[in-house]
């Protein structure tokens, strides 16, 4: 995916007037980010809105104590750090790339800008950070009350949000990247990707899964294997 490619799959893209699209043309920068590499951390001012134009980037936190989790797992299409803009506050998490990822930045100046001159971003806002909301209730309750392949399940259907326009259904990961979005241990991802696939949902190849059943992935839980 190039940058044009994300801006004209992008929502909010469609609803500005021509200056507008042209100054967040001019405006926005492109970053080439090596695999575990840090976007922004923890901490850091909030400097840009960022866009995945390729690969897989993870949010995540590290607890005092060195204890990793992951929050949110987003792929190519996805726009992400509205929030610390918003609240013009340090950031709050790490955003880091699982492969050799390439970043749209946005300047925090160019979203502000924004925010005061077109009415439908921030409908778009609205619409995103509502989405975001839901993203992390479903992760909690996942955690909880889900067993090991529904979580895989979520965990891969989460990345292909409707706000995200992809390509193709498919993402180049591997099981244990899988697995850092899931928090779950590469063998126990394999056996539920094996699930999934013998379910008719996915169809793993070597470092790629393509998503064959957004509809019941999203939605699939251990009795749904009965049903």
């Amino acid at each position: 995916m190039s940058l044009e490619v994300l801006l004209q799959n992008s929502p909010w893209m469609s609803g500005l007037n021509a200056a507008e699209q042209n100054k967040v043309r001019t405006d926005i920068q492109i970053k080439q980010i090596p695999a575990e590499g840090f976007i922004c951390r923890r901490g850091h001012a909030a400097d840009f809105w960022f866009g995945v134009i390729s690969g897989v980037v993870k949010i995540n936190n590290v607890a005092p104590s060195g204890k990793s989790t992951t929050l949110l797992g987003l792929a190519p299409g996805s726009w992400f750090g509205e929030g610390s803009l918003l609240k013009d506050e340090s950031r709050r998490y790490d955003a880091i790339t699982l492969r050799d990822s390439e970043l749209a930045l946005m300047p925090r100046a160019t979203f502000l800008w924004l925010l005061d001159h077109s009415i439908f971003f921030n409908r778009f806002l609205i619409s995103q950070l509502n989405k975001r909301l839901g993203q992390f209730i479903g992760a909690m309750e996942n955690e909880r009350l889900l067993d090991v392949d529904a979580r895989v399940a979520r965990s891969l259907a989460a990345m292909f949000d409707a706000w995200y326009p992809q390509q193709s259904m498919m993402l180049k990961i591997s099981q244990e990247e899988v697995g850092q979005l899931a928090g779950l241990s590469r063998q126990r991802v394999n056996s539920a990707l094996k699930v999934l696939e013998e379910r008719g949902l996915i169809r793993v190849c070597y470092g790629e899964i393509h998503i064959l059943d957004i509809k019941n992935l999203s939605t699939f839980d251990s009795t749904s294997q009965d049903s």
